[in-house]
Protein backbone atom coordinates (compact mmCIF):
# COMPACT_ATOMS: atom_id res chain seq x y z
CA UNK A 1 0.00 0.00 0.00
CA UNK A 2 1.71 3.05 -1.06
CA UNK A 3 2.74 5.66 2.35
CA UNK A 4 -0.16 7.89 1.50
CA UNK A 5 -2.70 5.44 1.12
CA UNK A 6 -1.26 4.47 4.55
CA UNK A 7 -1.59 7.37 6.31
CA UNK A 8 -5.26 8.15 5.62
CA UNK A 9 -6.13 4.71 6.56
CA UNK A 10 -4.72 5.03 9.67
CA UNK A 11 -6.12 9.00 10.08
CA UNK A 12 -9.05 7.00 9.15
CA UNK A 13 -8.88 4.50 11.13
CA UNK A 14 -8.34 6.99 14.68
CA UNK A 15 -11.23 8.72 14.05
CA UNK A 16 -13.70 5.58 13.67
CA UNK A 17 -11.83 4.10 17.10
CA UNK A 18 -12.41 8.07 18.86
CA UNK A 19 -16.35 7.69 17.61
CA UNK A 20 -16.21 4.12 18.87
CA UNK A 21 -14.82 5.11 21.74
CA UNK A 22 -17.65 8.42 22.63
CA UNK A 23 -20.77 5.27 21.44
CA UNK A 24 -19.55 2.85 23.85
CA UNK A 25 -19.37 5.53 26.34
CA UNK A 26 -22.73 6.73 25.72
CA UNK A 27 -23.81 2.94 25.81
CA UNK A 28 -24.75 2.56 22.24
CA UNK A 29 -24.13 -0.46 20.63
CA UNK A 30 -21.11 -0.09 17.99
CA UNK A 31 -22.51 -1.38 14.22
CA UNK A 32 -19.73 -4.04 13.30
CA UNK A 33 -18.79 -2.30 10.03
CA UNK A 34 -17.88 0.74 11.96
CA UNK A 35 -15.62 -1.55 14.31
CA UNK A 36 -14.31 -3.23 11.25
CA UNK A 37 -12.91 -0.03 9.75
CA UNK A 38 -11.81 1.56 13.04
CA UNK A 39 -9.33 -1.74 13.13
CA UNK A 40 -8.45 -1.87 9.62
CA UNK A 41 -8.79 -5.15 8.67
CA UNK A 42 -11.36 -7.48 7.39
CA UNK A 43 -10.90 -11.08 8.31
CA UNK A 44 -11.87 -13.33 5.27
CA UNK A 45 -11.81 -16.87 5.14
CA UNK A 46 -11.24 -18.62 1.76
CA UNK A 47 -10.27 -21.96 0.41
CA UNK A 48 -7.21 -22.88 -1.99
CA UNK A 49 -8.99 -23.70 -5.09
CA UNK A 50 -8.84 -22.27 -8.61
CA UNK A 51 -12.12 -21.30 -8.35
CA UNK A 52 -11.41 -19.45 -5.25
CA UNK A 53 -7.81 -18.20 -4.77
CA UNK A 54 -4.35 -19.71 -5.08
CA UNK A 55 -1.00 -18.60 -5.84
CA UNK A 56 0.60 -18.26 -9.30
CA UNK A 57 4.22 -17.27 -9.73
CA UNK A 58 4.45 -15.87 -6.07
CA UNK A 59 1.08 -13.62 -6.71
CA UNK A 60 -2.46 -14.62 -5.14
CA UNK A 61 -5.12 -14.89 -7.57
CA UNK A 62 -8.58 -16.14 -7.53
CA UNK A 63 -12.09 -14.66 -8.66
CA UNK A 64 -12.64 -14.65 -4.33
CA UNK A 65 -9.78 -13.15 -4.02
CA UNK A 66 -10.21 -10.58 -6.30
CA UNK A 67 -13.52 -9.62 -4.77
CA UNK A 68 -12.64 -9.82 -1.24
CA UNK A 69 -9.65 -7.50 -1.64
CA UNK A 70 -11.71 -4.95 -3.48
CA UNK A 71 -14.73 -5.25 -1.08
CA UNK A 72 -11.91 -4.51 1.24
CA UNK A 73 -10.65 -1.66 -0.46
CA UNK A 74 -13.90 -0.06 -0.60
CA UNK A 75 -14.03 -0.25 2.80
CA UNK A 76 -11.12 1.58 3.16
CA UNK A 77 -9.40 -1.29 5.09
CA UNK A 78 -7.03 -4.37 4.32
CA UNK A 79 -8.30 -8.21 3.34
CA UNK A 80 -6.79 -10.15 6.02
CA UNK A 81 -7.08 -13.98 4.07
CA UNK A 82 -7.63 -17.25 6.31
CA UNK A 83 -7.18 -20.46 4.25
CA UNK A 84 -9.45 -23.38 5.22
CA UNK A 85 -10.20 -26.12 2.74
CA UNK A 86 -13.28 -28.27 4.75
CA UNK A 87 -16.38 -26.17 3.85
CA UNK A 88 -17.53 -27.23 7.65
CA UNK A 89 -14.33 -25.15 9.27
CA UNK A 90 -15.43 -22.12 7.05
CA UNK A 91 -18.71 -22.23 7.79
CA UNK A 92 -17.93 -22.59 11.34
CA UNK A 93 -15.62 -19.82 11.26
CA UNK A 94 -18.15 -17.19 9.86
CA UNK A 95 -20.53 -18.63 12.61
CA UNK A 96 -18.07 -18.28 15.69
CA UNK A 97 -17.38 -14.71 14.69
CA UNK A 98 -13.58 -15.35 13.59
CA UNK A 99 -14.24 -14.67 10.05
CA UNK A 100 -16.54 -11.35 9.21
CA UNK A 101 -17.28 -13.09 5.83
CA UNK A 102 -16.81 -16.43 3.56
CA UNK A 103 -15.69 -16.11 0.24
CA UNK A 104 -15.09 -19.34 -0.63
CA UNK A 105 -17.15 -20.42 -3.70
CA UNK A 106 -19.87 -21.41 -1.20
CA UNK A 107 -23.45 -22.73 -3.03
CA UNK A 108 -26.17 -20.91 -0.98
CA UNK A 109 -28.55 -23.93 -0.08
CA UNK A 110 -31.19 -23.85 1.94
CA UNK A 111 -29.35 -26.58 4.59
CA UNK A 112 -26.78 -23.76 5.18
CA UNK A 113 -29.26 -20.96 5.31
CA UNK A 114 -29.69 -21.83 8.48
CA UNK A 115 -26.68 -21.43 9.92
CA UNK A 116 -25.32 -18.84 7.94
CA UNK A 117 -26.57 -15.64 6.15
CA UNK A 118 -26.20 -15.45 2.31
CA UNK A 119 -25.67 -12.53 0.10
CA UNK A 120 -26.35 -11.80 -3.10
CA UNK A 121 -25.03 -14.07 -5.43
CA UNK A 122 -22.44 -13.40 -8.05
CA UNK A 123 -22.43 -16.28 -10.18
CA UNK A 124 -24.28 -19.59 -10.83
CA UNK A 125 -23.00 -23.39 -10.66
CA UNK A 126 -24.73 -26.52 -11.28
CA UNK A 127 -23.45 -29.28 -9.96
CA UNK A 128 -21.56 -32.32 -11.85
CA UNK A 129 -20.83 -35.56 -12.07
CA UNK A 130 -17.65 -36.65 -13.23
CA UNK A 131 -15.61 -39.04 -14.62
CA UNK A 132 -12.51 -40.03 -16.71
CA UNK A 133 -12.35 -40.06 -20.46
CA UNK A 134 -12.54 -44.33 -21.06
CA UNK A 135 -14.24 -45.13 -18.30
CA UNK A 136 -17.70 -45.97 -18.39
CA UNK A 137 -19.88 -43.08 -18.31
CA UNK A 138 -22.87 -43.18 -16.34
CA UNK A 139 -26.61 -43.19 -17.61
CA UNK A 140 -27.97 -42.02 -13.86
CA UNK A 141 -26.24 -41.64 -10.26
CA UNK A 142 -27.21 -45.05 -9.54
CA UNK A 143 -24.71 -46.12 -11.61
CA UNK A 144 -21.98 -44.65 -9.66
CA UNK A 145 -22.14 -47.67 -7.63
CA UNK A 146 -20.07 -49.69 -9.70
CA UNK A 147 -16.94 -47.64 -8.93
CA UNK A 148 -15.56 -45.50 -6.39
CA UNK A 149 -17.30 -42.50 -5.46
CA UNK A 150 -16.21 -39.88 -3.66
CA UNK A 151 -17.03 -36.32 -2.49
CA UNK A 152 -16.02 -33.71 0.00
CA UNK A 153 -17.49 -34.61 3.10
CA UNK A 154 -19.41 -31.50 4.84
CA UNK A 155 -19.92 -30.21 1.68
CA UNK A 156 -22.84 -29.07 -0.89
CA UNK A 157 -22.34 -32.14 -2.63
CA UNK A 158 -23.02 -34.38 0.41
CA UNK A 159 -25.99 -32.55 1.04
CA UNK A 160 -27.19 -33.31 -2.56
CA UNK A 161 -26.11 -36.85 -2.50
CA UNK A 162 -28.73 -37.12 0.71
CA UNK A 163 -31.63 -35.21 -0.64
CA UNK A 164 -31.16 -37.95 -3.98
CA UNK A 165 -30.54 -40.75 -1.47
CA UNK A 166 -34.39 -40.06 0.28
CA UNK A 167 -35.84 -41.22 -3.54
CA UNK A 168 -32.71 -43.50 -4.74
CA UNK A 169 -32.15 -45.32 -0.98
CA UNK A 170 -29.72 -47.51 -2.93
CA UNK A 171 -27.45 -44.67 -3.52
CA UNK A 172 -23.56 -44.73 -1.59
CA UNK A 173 -20.61 -43.09 -1.65
CA UNK A 174 -17.66 -42.13 0.39
CA UNK A 175 -17.27 -38.80 2.14
CA UNK A 176 -13.42 -37.67 2.35
CA UNK A 177 -12.28 -35.21 5.01
CA UNK A 178 -8.91 -33.49 3.71
CA UNK A 179 -9.68 -33.26 0.11
CA UNK A 180 -11.11 -30.41 -2.16
CA UNK A 181 -13.07 -30.88 -5.03
CA UNK A 182 -10.06 -30.31 -7.22
CA UNK A 183 -8.25 -33.09 -5.69
CA UNK A 184 -10.56 -35.50 -5.74
CA UNK A 185 -10.90 -34.93 -9.64
CA UNK A 186 -7.51 -35.15 -9.52
CA UNK A 187 -7.84 -38.56 -8.54
CA UNK A 188 -10.19 -39.35 -10.80
CA UNK A 189 -8.02 -38.38 -13.50
CA UNK A 190 -5.34 -40.26 -11.90
CA UNK A 191 -7.94 -43.51 -11.92
CA UNK A 192 -7.18 -44.01 -8.18
CA UNK A 193 -11.00 -43.41 -7.98
CA UNK A 194 -14.02 -43.66 -10.84
CA UNK A 195 -16.90 -40.69 -9.84
CA UNK A 196 -16.57 -37.29 -8.11
CA UNK A 197 -19.23 -34.31 -7.63
CA UNK A 198 -17.93 -30.94 -8.01
CA UNK A 199 -19.45 -27.37 -9.03
CA UNK A 200 -19.57 -26.87 -12.81
CA UNK A 201 -17.41 -23.62 -12.14
CA UNK A 202 -14.61 -25.78 -11.31
CA UNK A 203 -14.53 -28.55 -13.57
CA UNK A 204 -14.45 -26.13 -16.05
CA UNK A 205 -10.80 -24.75 -14.79
CA UNK A 206 -9.73 -27.85 -14.20
CA UNK A 207 -10.28 -29.26 -17.27
CA UNK A 208 -7.66 -26.84 -18.71
CA UNK A 209 -5.45 -28.98 -17.22
CA UNK A 210 -6.99 -33.05 -17.47
CA UNK A 211 -9.64 -32.32 -20.20
CA UNK A 212 -9.35 -36.19 -20.34
CA UNK A 213 -12.22 -35.24 -17.38
CA UNK A 214 -15.54 -35.67 -19.21
CA UNK A 215 -19.27 -34.31 -17.04
CA UNK A 216 -21.68 -37.14 -17.13
CA UNK A 217 -24.45 -35.73 -15.41
CA UNK A 218 -26.02 -32.18 -14.14
CA UNK A 219 -27.12 -33.06 -10.57
CA UNK A 220 -28.76 -29.97 -9.95
CA UNK A 221 -30.47 -26.73 -11.60
CA UNK A 222 -28.18 -23.63 -11.07
CA UNK A 223 -27.48 -22.61 -7.98
CA UNK A 224 -26.23 -19.27 -6.28
CA UNK A 225 -22.99 -18.69 -4.91
CA UNK A 226 -22.80 -16.53 -2.61
CA UNK A 227 -20.56 -14.80 0.53
CA UNK A 228 -21.43 -16.35 3.85
CA UNK A 229 -21.71 -14.11 6.93
CA UNK A 230 -22.80 -14.69 10.47
CA UNK A 231 -26.70 -14.65 11.57
CA UNK A 232 -27.77 -11.36 13.63
CA UNK A 233 -29.47 -8.34 14.45
CA UNK A 234 -26.60 -5.45 13.07
CA UNK A 235 -27.01 -5.46 9.21
CA UNK A 236 -24.39 -2.98 8.97
CA UNK A 237 -21.94 -5.14 7.17
CA UNK A 238 -24.13 -7.38 5.67
CA UNK A 239 -26.16 -4.18 3.52
CA UNK A 240 -22.48 -2.96 2.59
CA UNK A 241 -21.73 -6.30 1.04
CA UNK A 242 -24.99 -6.51 -0.85
CA UNK A 243 -24.37 -2.35 -2.14
CA UNK A 244 -20.92 -3.57 -3.13
CA UNK A 245 -21.88 -6.75 -5.41
CA UNK A 246 -25.37 -4.82 -7.23
CA UNK A 247 -23.07 -1.79 -7.80
CA UNK A 248 -20.38 -4.19 -9.60
CA UNK A 249 -22.49 -6.00 -10.92
CA UNK A 250 -24.84 -3.04 -12.80
CA UNK A 251 -21.25 -1.51 -14.07
CA UNK A 252 -19.79 -4.32 -15.72
CA UNK A 253 -16.93 -5.05 -13.96
CA UNK A 254 -18.35 -8.60 -12.35
CA UNK A 255 -18.61 -9.85 -15.75
CA UNK A 256 -15.30 -8.84 -16.60
CA UNK A 257 -13.97 -10.20 -13.55
CA UNK A 258 -15.42 -13.57 -14.18
CA UNK A 259 -14.42 -13.65 -17.94
CA UNK A 260 -10.71 -13.22 -16.72
CA UNK A 261 -10.96 -16.85 -14.76
CA UNK A 262 -13.57 -18.22 -17.04
CA UNK A 263 -14.14 -16.55 -20.11
CA UNK A 264 -11.73 -18.96 -22.21
CA UNK A 265 -12.11 -22.49 -20.03
CA UNK A 266 -12.69 -25.51 -22.38
CA UNK A 267 -11.03 -24.18 -25.93
CA UNK A 268 -8.31 -26.69 -26.29
CA UNK A 269 -9.72 -30.18 -26.29
CA UNK A 270 -7.97 -33.62 -25.18
CA UNK A 271 -5.64 -34.05 -28.16
CA UNK A 272 -4.39 -30.52 -28.49
CA UNK A 273 -3.61 -30.53 -24.89
CA UNK A 274 -1.66 -33.31 -25.12
CA UNK A 275 0.29 -32.07 -27.91
CA UNK A 276 1.48 -29.20 -26.71
CA UNK A 277 2.44 -31.11 -23.59
CA UNK A 278 4.63 -33.26 -25.73
CA UNK A 279 5.92 -30.32 -27.49
CA UNK A 280 7.21 -28.41 -24.11
CA UNK A 281 9.31 -31.48 -23.65
CA UNK A 282 9.96 -32.01 -27.16
CA UNK A 283 10.29 -28.12 -29.15
CA UNK A 284 10.52 -25.77 -26.27
CA UNK A 285 13.82 -26.48 -25.08
CA UNK A 286 15.20 -25.53 -28.12
CA UNK A 287 13.46 -21.72 -27.52
CA UNK A 288 13.16 -21.30 -24.09
CA UNK A 289 16.45 -19.29 -24.17
CA UNK A 290 15.05 -17.25 -27.08
CA UNK A 291 11.83 -16.33 -25.71
CA UNK A 292 13.66 -15.11 -22.28
CA UNK A 293 16.04 -13.23 -24.08
CA UNK A 294 13.24 -11.53 -26.36
CA UNK A 295 11.17 -10.64 -22.55
CA UNK A 296 14.18 -9.27 -20.92
CA UNK A 297 14.78 -7.08 -24.04
CA UNK A 298 10.73 -5.60 -24.09
CA UNK A 299 9.89 -6.22 -20.97
CA UNK A 300 6.99 -9.03 -21.57
CA UNK A 301 6.57 -12.12 -19.80
CA UNK A 302 8.33 -14.72 -21.48
CA UNK A 303 5.53 -17.66 -20.99
CA UNK A 304 3.22 -14.98 -22.83
CA UNK A 305 5.82 -14.89 -26.00
CA UNK A 306 5.76 -18.68 -25.87
CA UNK A 307 2.25 -18.77 -25.95
CA UNK A 308 2.03 -16.28 -28.60
CA UNK A 309 4.45 -18.57 -30.57
CA UNK A 310 3.21 -21.71 -29.65
CA UNK A 311 -0.20 -20.53 -31.22
CA UNK A 312 1.74 -19.13 -34.51
CA UNK A 313 3.78 -22.09 -35.47
CA UNK A 314 3.84 -24.77 -32.66
CA UNK A 315 7.34 -24.00 -32.30
CA UNK A 316 8.20 -24.62 -35.42
CA UNK A 317 10.96 -21.86 -37.11
CA UNK A 318 10.47 -23.48 -40.46
CA UNK A 319 6.30 -22.92 -40.74
CA UNK A 320 5.00 -21.15 -43.58
CA UNK A 321 1.02 -20.76 -44.03
CA UNK A 322 -0.63 -20.54 -47.48
CA UNK A 323 -1.09 -16.52 -47.21
CA UNK A 324 3.25 -16.72 -46.88
CA UNK A 325 3.93 -15.55 -43.37
CA UNK A 326 6.78 -17.41 -41.67
CA UNK A 327 8.87 -18.15 -38.59
CA UNK A 328 8.10 -18.85 -35.20
CA UNK A 329 5.97 -15.91 -34.86
CA UNK A 330 4.75 -16.38 -38.20
CA UNK A 331 5.47 -12.51 -39.73
CA UNK A 332 4.39 -11.25 -42.88
CA UNK A 333 7.45 -10.05 -45.48
CA UNK A 334 6.15 -6.24 -44.59
CA UNK A 335 6.09 -6.49 -41.06
CA UNK A 336 9.46 -8.28 -40.88
CA UNK A 337 10.79 -5.53 -42.91
CA UNK A 338 9.66 -2.98 -40.82
CA UNK A 339 11.01 -4.40 -37.49
CA UNK A 340 14.44 -5.30 -39.20
CA UNK A 341 13.97 -9.04 -39.14
CA UNK A 342 16.25 -10.30 -42.53
CA UNK A 343 15.43 -13.29 -41.95
CA UNK A 344 12.04 -14.87 -41.14
CA UNK A 345 12.64 -18.31 -40.38
CA UNK A 346 15.91 -17.21 -37.96
CA UNK A 347 14.30 -18.38 -34.57
CA UNK A 348 16.24 -15.75 -32.92
CA UNK A 349 15.12 -12.41 -35.05
CA UNK A 350 11.38 -14.09 -35.77
CA UNK A 351 11.12 -14.10 -31.52
CA UNK A 352 12.43 -11.04 -31.05
CA UNK A 353 10.94 -9.35 -33.95
CA UNK A 354 7.47 -10.44 -32.64
CA UNK A 355 7.81 -9.45 -29.21
CA UNK A 356 8.66 -5.82 -30.76
CA UNK A 357 5.97 -5.92 -32.89
CA UNK A 358 3.62 -6.78 -29.50
CA UNK A 359 4.78 -3.66 -28.33
CA UNK A 360 3.77 -1.35 -31.29
CA UNK A 361 0.37 -2.73 -31.12
CA UNK A 362 0.47 -2.28 -27.71
CA UNK A 363 1.73 1.90 -27.75
CA UNK A 364 -1.36 1.98 -29.93
CA UNK A 365 -3.94 1.13 -27.95
CA UNK A 366 -5.08 4.29 -25.44
CA UNK A 367 -3.14 4.31 -22.19
CA UNK A 368 -6.77 4.75 -20.25
CA UNK A 369 -7.55 0.64 -21.12
CA UNK A 370 -6.20 -1.19 -18.16
CA UNK A 371 -5.07 -4.92 -18.13
CA UNK A 372 -5.98 -7.53 -18.82
CA UNK A 373 -7.99 -5.81 -21.55
CA UNK A 374 -5.28 -3.67 -22.90
CA UNK A 375 -3.33 -7.27 -23.30
CA UNK A 376 -6.01 -9.25 -25.06
CA UNK A 377 -6.89 -6.44 -27.48
CA UNK A 378 -2.89 -5.91 -27.91
CA UNK A 379 -3.14 -9.80 -29.01
CA UNK A 380 -6.51 -9.50 -31.04
CA UNK A 381 -4.58 -6.40 -32.93
CA UNK A 382 -1.44 -8.60 -33.22
CA UNK A 383 -3.60 -11.27 -35.10
CA UNK A 384 -6.07 -9.40 -37.29
CA UNK A 385 -4.29 -5.96 -37.43
CA UNK A 386 -4.49 -2.87 -35.17
CA UNK A 387 -6.77 -1.36 -37.97
CA UNK A 388 -9.62 -3.83 -37.99
CA UNK A 389 -9.28 -3.93 -34.02
CA UNK A 390 -10.33 -0.40 -34.26
CA UNK A 391 -12.80 -1.02 -36.66
CA UNK A 392 -14.60 -3.71 -34.08
CA UNK A 393 -13.93 -1.03 -31.21
CA UNK A 394 -15.97 1.16 -33.23
CA UNK A 395 -19.01 -0.99 -34.07
CA UNK A 396 -18.74 -1.64 -29.96
CA UNK A 397 -19.39 1.66 -29.17
CA UNK A 398 -22.18 2.48 -31.99
CA UNK A 399 -24.21 -0.69 -30.49
CA UNK A 400 -23.95 1.24 -26.87
CA UNK A 401 -21.46 -1.03 -25.59
CA UNK A 402 -18.06 -0.52 -24.30
CA UNK A 403 -14.91 -0.23 -26.74
CA UNK A 404 -12.64 -0.09 -23.87
CA UNK A 405 -13.63 -3.54 -22.63
CA UNK A 406 -12.28 -7.27 -24.35
CA UNK A 407 -15.73 -8.73 -23.41
CA UNK A 408 -17.84 -6.47 -24.80
CA UNK A 409 -15.05 -6.15 -27.77
CA UNK A 410 -15.06 -9.72 -28.38
CA UNK A 411 -18.58 -9.75 -29.43
CA UNK A 412 -18.61 -7.46 -32.33
CA UNK A 413 -15.08 -8.86 -33.70
CA UNK A 414 -17.17 -11.51 -35.57
CA UNK A 415 -19.26 -9.13 -37.43
CA UNK A 416 -16.11 -7.73 -39.42
CA UNK A 417 -17.00 -10.46 -41.52
CA UNK A 418 -20.72 -9.05 -42.36
CA UNK A 419 -21.11 -6.83 -45.80
CA UNK A 420 -23.81 -5.29 -43.55
CA UNK A 421 -21.15 -4.03 -40.80
CA UNK A 422 -17.80 -3.87 -42.33
CA UNK A 423 -19.24 -1.66 -45.58
CA UNK A 424 -19.59 0.86 -42.88
CA UNK A 425 -15.85 0.75 -41.84
CA UNK A 426 -12.89 2.06 -42.63
CA UNK A 427 -10.73 -0.97 -43.00
CA UNK A 428 -13.50 -3.41 -44.46
CA UNK A 429 -13.78 -7.32 -44.38
CA UNK A 430 -12.04 -9.29 -41.86
CA UNK A 431 -12.34 -12.80 -40.28
CA UNK A 432 -13.17 -11.41 -36.94
CA UNK A 433 -13.80 -14.73 -35.67
CA UNK A 434 -10.00 -15.82 -35.21
CA UNK A 435 -9.20 -13.24 -33.64
CA UNK A 436 -11.27 -14.25 -30.61
CA UNK A 437 -10.21 -17.55 -30.73
CA UNK A 438 -6.34 -16.78 -31.18
CA UNK A 439 -6.87 -14.80 -27.64
CA UNK A 440 -8.58 -17.52 -26.08
CA UNK A 441 -6.12 -20.09 -27.39
CA UNK A 442 -2.88 -18.22 -25.63
CA UNK A 443 -4.73 -17.64 -22.39
CA UNK A 444 -5.26 -21.70 -22.41
CA UNK A 445 -1.86 -22.31 -23.66
CA UNK A 446 0.23 -19.81 -21.30
CA UNK A 447 -1.83 -20.99 -18.22
CA UNK A 448 -0.85 -24.90 -19.61
CA UNK A 449 2.57 -23.73 -19.77
CA UNK A 450 3.23 -22.17 -16.24
CA UNK A 451 0.81 -25.32 -14.70
CA UNK A 452 3.55 -28.34 -16.92
CA UNK A 453 6.72 -25.97 -15.86
CA UNK A 454 5.63 -25.36 -11.66
CA UNK A 455 4.63 -29.10 -11.99
CA UNK A 456 8.18 -30.10 -13.54
CA UNK A 457 10.05 -27.95 -10.84
CA UNK A 458 11.28 -25.08 -12.95
CA UNK A 459 11.85 -22.31 -10.96
CA UNK A 460 9.20 -19.26 -11.72
CA UNK A 461 9.94 -15.69 -11.16
CA UNK A 462 7.97 -13.84 -8.36
CA UNK A 463 6.33 -11.09 -9.09
CA UNK A 464 4.42 -9.29 -6.07
CA UNK A 465 2.86 -6.46 -8.81
CA UNK A 466 -0.85 -6.15 -8.84
CA UNK A 467 -0.32 -6.01 -12.98
CA UNK A 468 -1.05 -8.33 -15.19
CA UNK A 469 1.81 -9.88 -16.99
CA UNK A 470 2.55 -9.18 -20.76
CA UNK A 471 1.62 -5.81 -21.66
CA UNK A 472 1.49 -3.20 -18.81
CA UNK A 473 3.33 0.00 -18.51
Amino acid sequence: MPPRDRFDLMLRALLVGSLIALLTACGAPVPLLEQIQASGELKVVTSNSPTTYYLERGRRRGLEYELATRFARHLGVEARFSILNSPEEILAAVISGEAHIAAAGLTATRGREQRVRFSRSYQSITRQLVYREGGDRPEDILATQSGAFEVVAGSGHEERLRELQQQLPGLEWTASSGLTSSELMALVYEELIDYTMANSNEVALIRRYHPELKVALDLSQPLPLAWALQHSHDNSLFDAVQTFLRELQKSGELQRLVDRYYGYAGTLDALETRIFRRHVVQRLPEYISLFKQAAEETGLDWQLLAAIGYQESHWNADAVSPTGVKGVMMLTRATAKELGVSARTDPAQSILGGARYILKIRNKIPRRIANPDRLWMTLAGYNIGFGHLEDARILTQRHGDDPDSWLDVRKYLPLLSRKKYYESLKHGRARGGEPVAYVDNIRSYQDLLAWELDRNGEPLPSDESDQPEGCGG
